[in-house]
């Protein structure tokens, strides 16, 4: 007799699906930390200008390096284990777009405009995703996937971030409406440039 025990199909989907989440939780970890650069960027602007950019370089070039077999301390272990199935054997893009988003969102646009782009970004488009792969049960259509519960944790993260630094809820509301429905298209990592770039375009008129 075989020795092999068979999990019984729902065990194995609840282990997939706890793996999921843990790996999502770390990646929207990093998104979280880019909710820092708007306080970083008053202190010292091109500081933080300089910490981005230098941010993206170094994680780039160790990610080359990890395809190539050699393992950077630290850097190469978390993006390994943030990463997604769909990324397996690949250069990981998300931690260069989302940084480059932020970047983009800090030089482009002027204040208040900046912020709420990056604010988009780290908690509209971090904890919707989030809570969708934890609570999501409507799908949306059109969207590769993603759900009702995440887009409306969007819509009020983004209108919290926005509201507290404008304080007019109605163009709060308006912003965040935007911003969520440029996180529900299908676009993988490219929303991390997308967002914040369109939030920050969007948020120039509405908050001169």
């Amino acid at each position: 007799m075989s020795d092999v025990i068979r999990l019984p199909k729902s065990s194995s989907q609840s282990r997939n699906w706890s793996t999921e989440i843990q790996t999502e939780l770390l990646r929207k970890s990093l998104h979280l930390l880019i909710s820092m650069v708007p306080s970083m960027a008053r202190w010292n602007f091109g500081f933080t200008v300089a910490l981005l950019a230098s941010g993206i370089l170094v994680y780039a070039y160790s990610e080359y390096l990890r395809l190539q077999g050699f393992e950077v301390v630290i850097i190469s272990k978390i993006t390994s284990m943030a990463a997604r199935r769909r990324d397996a054997g690949r250069f990981v893009m998300g931690p260069v777009t989302l940084g480059l988003g932020a970047l983009l969102a800090l030089v482009l646009y002027p204040e208040p405009a900046a912020s709420i782009a990056i604010y988009a970004l780290a908690f509209g488009d971090g904890l919707s995703s989030l809570v969708g792969k934890s609570f999501g049960n409507i799908r949306l259509p059109f969207t590769g996937g993603k759900s009702l519960e995440g887009s409306l944790t969007c819509l009020i993260a983004v209108f919290c971030s926005a509201y507290a630094l404008s304080r007019n809820a109605w163009r709060s509301f308006l912003i965040a409406l935007i911003a969520t429905i440029i996180e529900a298209f299908p676009t993988k990592d490219a929303d991390n440039l997308l967002l914040p770039s369109l939030v920050g375009l969007f948020a120039v008129y509405l908050f001169p």
